[in-house]
């Protein structure tokens, strides 16, 4: 996965987070959060990634997942869905974000033209209940945060709804987030 400072420990699930170039907004579109939803979908599909939670915003992405080897497959992920979404902005004419792409490309990166992800995701892994559930509430409570929803289950490109139980766009392993308790 190139030069992150950060490790994958084991197979627990972890937090992740996968940001575009300068925080460019290109999820605003639906066939570019189409390409995402997709490519996820084909993991889980494949059992290559074990989903929990998610949420797409405008520029980044938020996921709690787990896998045998989760750097690989986030990084065939991100590889995969970069690919996709410059194919579809240059047969498109998108010369200003095509530009974007290119202007904020890390200048390492010779043997490409553009750089839609910054690099790294910067996994945290999940090391108890509590710190699934405050990261859990972290993704759903994004959208509210940036003021694009009122409710987090009123935002559709979210894992919200699966832990509502009603039908997300995809599917996710449940993690029981109820408040346990106390003796």
């Amino acid at each position: 996965m190139g030069r992150s400072r950060y490790h994958v420990l084991g197979t627990q699930p972890h937090f992740l987070t996968c940001t575009v170039i300068n925080w460019i907004p290109l999820f605003g579109k639906v066939e570019f959060t189409q390409i995402i939803l997709d490519s996820l979908n084909f993991l889980q599909r494949q059992q290559r990634l074990t989903l929990y939670g998610y949420v797409i915003m405008e520029n980044h992405l938020h996921v709690i997942a787990s896998a045998a080897s989760l750097s690989k497959e986030i990084g065939n992920f991100k590889s995969f869905t970069a690919r996709c979404i410059i194919d579809l902005l240059e047969k498109n004419n998108s010369n200003y974000i095509l530009n974007q792409l290119e202007l904020y490309k890390l200048k390492h990166k010779t043997k490409q033209e553009y750089q839609l992800w910054q690099e790294g995701f910067h996994p945290q892994a999940i090391l108890d209940e509590e710190m699934f559930r405050q990261k859990l509430d972290y993704i759903h409570n994004n959208p509210v945060r940036r003021g694009y929803v009122d409710d987090p289950a009123h935002w559709r490109y979210s894992s919200c709804r699966n832990y509502m139980g009603q039908i997300g766009l995809l599917q996710v392993e449940l993690i029981d987030v109820s408040e346990k308790a106390e003796p």
